[in-house]
C-alpha cells in the first residue's frame, strides 16, 4: 500500500510539473492525486472507521486554512476594487528593476514576519500586478517574494505556521528566536537577491490604469477600504493569540466587518456601482481553482503523513544520520518536496524537552529550516503554491530561474546560523 500511494504522489507531482507540456491543469492533477492516495489507503486498510476518523480529523486543519486562504484572497481582492492599492504604489516611484527588486523583496520580508508567508504573498502579487506590466518581468519578482515572505516568517513566532508550531509547542520563545534567527533569515534573502540583481536589467513599465467612468470613489473611501483591510490582516495574529482561535476565524471575522463597511458606505449609490465594489463581487474575482490546487496538494500531503511515510522517514533519519545539522538541513530540504508542517509535527513528537529543553540550539535551526527550505520549489511551501496559483508560475521556470538562489540563500543562512551559534552560543 505505501509503495502504491508514494507512486500515485509522484506521478501526480510529475504532472503538476509538465502542465505546460501534457496541457491539463494543475488543479485538476492535484485534486485527482488526493482523492486517490486516500481512496488506496482506505481500501487497502483493514480498519476503514480509522482511515475515515483520520480523513476527517485532517480535514478541520485543512479547511482552516482553506477558509483563511479565501477571506485574505477576498480582503485583497475588495482593496484593489476600491484601487486601494494606489496608495502604496504611488508612493513607490521606482522604476529601475535592480532596485524595485529589493524595495519588493525587503517589503515582503519584513511584512511577512507582522502578517504571514502566505497572506504577504497574496498581498504582494497583488500589489507586483500594479506596479510592473510586463508578465515575464513580474515572474522574478514573485520568485523573490516567495523566498522573501518564507524567509520573514522564519523568524517571528507569527510568521510561518512551523514557526507557530514550535512556538505553541514550548520548544521556542519569542524574544530569543527573533534574535537568533534573523540574521539567517535575512541572509537567505539577501543572498538570492545578490544574484538576480545581475540577471535582470533595464526598466519596468507600469500597467495602464483603466478607470471604470461608473465608479467615482472619493481618496477617503480608498484609504477606508485599504487600511481597515491591511488592519483587519495584521490583527489576525493577535485574534489568534488572545482567544486561541485558529487564525481563519480572525480573518472571516474581519472579512465580516469589511462587508459591513463597505456595505454601509456604498449604501446610496446605484446598484450597478455598489455590486462592483461588493464582497459578493470580490468573492466572484477570486482565484479558485488556486484554492482547489492548494486542496489537493493539501489532501495528498495529509494522506502521506496518515499512512506514516512521513513518520518513518524522519525515524530513518535519526538512526541513520548522526549529526544533527545535517538532520536538520535534510528536513529544510525535504519540506521543498513534501509540505514542512507533517515533517516539524513528526520531528517533535520524536524529540521531547527533556532531550532538547526550551531554546534549544535543535529547535532554533528546526525553525529556520522548516521555514526557509519551502522556497527551494514552488511547491514547497503555501508562499509558493499561492503564487504558482495567482501568477501562473510553471514549476521548471521556477526550478531554472529561482531554485537555485533559493538554495543557495538557504544554505547560506543554514551556515551563518551554526558559525554563530559556534561564536557566541
Amino acid at each position: 500500500m505505501t509503495e502504491l500511494v508514494i507512486t500515485i504522489f509522484v506521478l501526480g507531482y510529475i504532472a503538476i510539473a509538465f502542465e505546460n507540456s501534457i496541457k491539463i491543469n494543475k488543479s485538476a492533477v492535484a485534486l485527482i492525486t488526493g482523492v486517490l492516495c486516500w481512496t488506496v489507503y482506505i481500501l487497502l486498510s483493514p480498519d476503514t472507521n480509522t482511515v475515515s476518523h483520520g480523513l476527517e480529523q485532517h480535514l478541520g486543519g485543512l479547511s482552516g486554512i482553506l477558509f483563511f486562504l479565501l477571506g485574505a484572497m477576498t480582503i485583497v481582492e475588495l482593496i484593489d476594487a476600491h484601487d486601494g492599492f494606489d496608495i502604496i504604489t504611488s508612493s513607490i516611484h521606482q522604476t529601475d528593476q535592480r532596485k524595485l527588486l529589493w524595495i519588493i523583496g525587503l517589503i515582503s520580508f519584513f511584512l511577512s514576519s507582522i502578517l504571514d508567508n502566505l497572506t504577504t504573498t497574496i498581498v504582494m502579487v497583488s500589489l507586483l500586478r500594479k506596479l510592473i506590466r510586463s508578465d515575464k518581468d513580474r515572474l522574478f519578482f514573485a520568485g523573490i517574494v516567495v523566498i522573501a515572505a518564507n524567509a520573514g516568517g522564519a523568524w517571528t513566532p507569527i510568521g510561518d505556521v512551523t514557526t507557530t508550531m514550535l512556538w505553541m509547542g514550548g520548544q521556542i520563545s519569542t524574544l530569543n528566536i527573533m534574535k537568533k534567527l534573523f540574521l539567517p533569515s535575512i541572509l537567505s534573502l539577501t543572498v538570492p537577491l545578490t544574484f538576480l540583481s545581475f540577471k535582470i536589467k533595464g526598466r519596468v513599465e507600469r500597467p495602464n490604469h483603466k478607470a471604470d467612468r461608473n465608479l467615482t470613489l472619493s481618496q477617503k473611501h480608498k484609504a477606508i477600504v485599504f487600511f481597515s483591510g491591511i488592519l483587519v490582516l495584521v490583527l489576525v495574529p493577535v485574534f489568534k493569540t488572545a482567544t486561541h482561535l485558529p487564525p481563519y476565524m480572525g480573518i472571516l471575522l474581519g472579512m465580516g466587518f469589511l462587508w459591513v463597511i463597505t456595505e454601509i458606505m456604498h449604501r446610496g449609490k446605484n446598484e450597478e456601482v455598489k455590486d462592483a465594489l461588493s464582497v459578493v463581487q470580490a468573492l466572484r474575482r477570486i482565484d479558485t481553482p488556486s484554492i482547489l490546487f492548494f486542496l489537493g496538494i493539501l489532501v495528498s500531503i495529509s494522506a502521506l503523513q496518515s499512512i506514516g511515510i512521513l513518520s518513518s522517514l524522519a525515524n530513518w533519519m535519526t538512526a541513520n544520520i548522526k549529526n544533527d545539522n545535517i538532520i536538520i538541513i535534510s528536513i529544510g530540504l525535504l519540506s521543498s518536496i513534501v509540505d514542512n508542517v507533517p515533517l516539524v509535527a513528526a520531528t517533535q513528537g520524536m524529540y521531547d524537552l527533556v532531550q532538547y529543553p526550551t531554546d534549544h540550539y535543535f529547535w532554533e535551526f528546526l525553525a529556520y529550516c522548516a521555514g526557509t527550505g519551502g522556497s527551494i520549489l514552488i511547491i514547497g511551501s503555501a508562499a509558493g503554491v499561492a503564487a504558482m496559483g495567482m501568477e501562473k508560475i510553471n514549476f521548471f521556470w521556477y526550478l531554472k530561474n529561482i531554485s537555485l538562489i533559493a538554495l543557495l540563500g538557504y544554505l547560506a543562512g543554514a551556515f551563518i546560523y551554526i558559525m554563530q551559534n559556534f561564536i557566541w552560543g
